[in-house]
């Protein structure tokens, strides 16, 4: 007689609420409630900077999520010439950087997925104006095995690494019912290859912005943490008052943006930052770290 299959309580919805109800405590119903709820996503619009040379076709308005926003501001740009955007698609980061890069500066943004490249093309096209575009290379690579072909090579880099996305898990009954714990270890093992091939990528003295729309620390601190037991030459950045605040005055300055934003306020976390929509009107959840690759001295 065949025994009875008694339920396993670690996964679907059941397992997913006591999964995060374990890492966050009493804050979940909170959180959860929050994200359950709809995205406030922002307008963003490069048309101030177009240049007596660029077409006069109007550019498309692109809406992203104001954590997302301040998360791509968060990593310095200032005198840097070579810049990837390693999981670049749908492009939303990609039109940030393109709008903060120095006119010297070039960008190449990377997406692994064909389909997910043609959606990024499409996007910078239709949103960047034409003297910007043409510093924009579109490549379509697996940035886990990049490494093996390009060291040192980079300036800056943004990793806004596939994730959990546990907002779009909770408003997706299909994704929900297919949740497990085994989930968040696959993709923090994707994650770690695509953050140590970045890190070989940067230059001495370059700087990595690691980014995800995760809540579990799994994929976010504990992937950062990987890095300095494997890199003894990595270190972390973090934003203190006067950065913090010049960072507020660009957000909310910055004239390509089509009203006044409020800069939302982040969460310290051991390595980086996270913003959670519980907190911060609906905005994220965003986790990200800024990490440093030290120069050596001889």
């Amino acid at each position: 007689m065949a025994k009875n299959k008694s339920k396993d309580n670690s996964r679907g919805a059941e397992g997913f609420d006591s999964y995060y109800s374990q890492v966050y405590g009493e804050r979940w119903n909170d959180l959860k409630t929050a994200l359950l709820q709809e995205s406030n996503p922002v307008s963003y619009n490069l048309s101030s900077l177009l240049s007596d040379n660029d077409p006069e076709i109007p550019l498309r308005t692109y809406y992203l999520d104001c954590a997302s926003i301040l998360a791509a501001f968060s990593l310095p740009l200032k005198g840097a010439k070579d810049i990837l955007d390693l999981c670049a698609a749908p492009g939303g980061k990609t039109l940030v950087i393109s709008s903060l890069m120095d006119e010297d500066a070039s960008l190449t943004s990377n997406e692994r997925s064909f389909e997910r490249k043609q959606r990024l093309s499409k996007v910078v096209e239709e949103h960047v104006p034409l003297h910007i575009r043409e510093r924009i290379s579109i490549t379509c690579s697996d940035g886990a095995l990049w490494c093996k072909t390009k060291t040192d090579c980079y300036d800056r880099i943004l990793l806004d690494a596939p994730c959990s996305s546990e907002r779009h898990v909770l408003n997706d009954e299909k994704y929900l019912l297919q949740w497990s714990p085994a989930r968040i270890k696959t993709l923090a093992m994707e994650q770690w290859a695509l953050l140590s091939s970045a890190y070989r990528m940067l230059k001495s003295g370059g700087m990595l912005l690691y980014s995800t729309c995760a809540l579990a620390p799994k994929e976010n601190d504990e992937v950062v943490e990987r890095l300095f037991k494997k890199f003894e030459d990595a270190e972390c950045l973090y934003i203190d008052s006067e950065e913090y605040k010049k960072i507020s005055n660009d957000f909310n300055k910055i004239t390509v943006f089509s009203e006044n934003l409020r800069l939302p306020q982040y969460e310290k976390t051991k390595y980086g930052y996270q913003i959670l929509p519980d907190a911060q009107n609906g905005a994220g959840p965003i986790y990200f770290a800024i990490l440093k690759k030290r120069v050596s001295v001889l």
